[in-house]
């Protein structure tokens, strides 16, 4: 059996989240905006993320149903501070970009509306978080039975994205890696269906372009191979059998999926065939934000700040360095 088979779901002592959430703790908690958070989880996640020292909570939103929600659900919401916004999705979104261009955030944080709402606001041309980076997602797996934390990109932002596109949404998934104290240096494989290159199948000249980049510096501070079939990125005897030589055959941290399609389906079947707990992030933009799916723990919302925060400080302990 491979090492991405089920294992149980239950937190662990020790596990991925457990280690990421206690790093998190350590370091200055970063002022975070919470968009539209008017439902009970994403609610609950800001506060408890906010509780144990991870975030400071702004909430923006319509007001009276923030309130309404905290007190449904009893949520002790008393002293924070509250950005009142007309009721709709689309008010709260913009809001809360505004606010961060304002210098009031470090950190943008999904509540209840959806997520092509907030990514709107994020990505508009003129008032957006726009950077010279393409944005991406990136999805931060604890799976119980694999020993690295996993990174999956890009499966929420880009749907067919090309070759220039998916240079940054490596890059972006390598700087979160090195710079949020995963480790330095990931292993970075680029999936495709096979591990040969064939003009048959296109996202295989696309993984071999991709390493070839990294030879170039055109993407920095990894090791990349590509194409891999998912088995033998994340199985050592499966890299073995086909006869990969490769440092990040078998063990790789960051998977690089073809499109969005392939790369939601790993996630959730990485989620409910492997029991994993998946953070969301979307890197690229001005600021890292978070996301959150109506779907998640607790845990994983909380894990989702937490890589938040540690990239915020990171960037933060960074900027003086940059402005010198």
């Amino acid at each position: 059996m491979g090492v991405m088979a089920a294992g149980p779901n239950e937190a662990q002592p020790g596990s991925k989240y457990d280690r990421l959430i206690v790093a998190a703790k350590g370091v200055p908690s970063v002022s975070t905006i919470v968009v539209h958070p008017c439902d009970e989880s994403s609610l609950r996640g800001a506060i408890e993320s906010a509780e144990a020292g991870i975030i400071k909570a702004l909430l923006v939103g319509p007001a009276a149903r923030i309130r309404d929600t905290a007190a449904k659900h009893n949520v002790d919401i008393a002293g924070y501070e509250i950005v009142d916004t007309p009721p709709t999705e689309a008010a709260a979104a913009a809001k809360g970009v505004e606010l961060i261009h304002e210098g009031r955030g470090e950190v943008l944080m999904k509540g209840s509306l959806h997520t092509d709402e907030l990514m709107r606001s994020v990505t508009a041309k003129v008032g957006g978080l726009r950077t010279d980076r393409r944005i991406s997602h990136v999805f931060v797996m604890d799976v119980p039975a694999y020993t690295e934390t996993v990174f999956v990109t890009d499966a929420a932002i880009n749907i067919f994205p090309d070759l220039d596109a998916k240079r940054d949404i490596i890059q972006n998934a390598v700087d979160l890696y090195n710079e949020a104290g995963f480790g330095t240096t990931p292993r970075v494989a680029i999936l495709s269906a096979v591990e040969t290159v064939t003009s048959k199948i296109p996202s295989t000249i696309e993984a071999a372009a991709l390493c070839k980049m990294a030879d170039r510096k055109q993407i920095t501070g990894a090791l990349l191979d590509g194409p891999l079939a998912f088995d033998n990125a994340i199985d050592l005897e499966a890299a073995r059998i086909k006869g990969i030589r490769s440092e990040v055959a078998g063990r790789a941290q960051i998977l690089v999926v073809p499109d969005l399609e392939s790369g939601n389906m790993l996630a959730k079947n990485l989620a409910y065939f492997a029991k994993a707990d998946g953070a969301g992030i979307v890197l690229g933009a001005r600021v890292p934000v978070v996301l959150t799916s109506r779907a998640d723990s607790a845990r994983s919302r909380m894990a989702s700040a937490a890589v938040a925060c540690l990239y915020a400080d990171a960037r933060r302990r960074r900027a003086p360095i940059a402005a010198a």
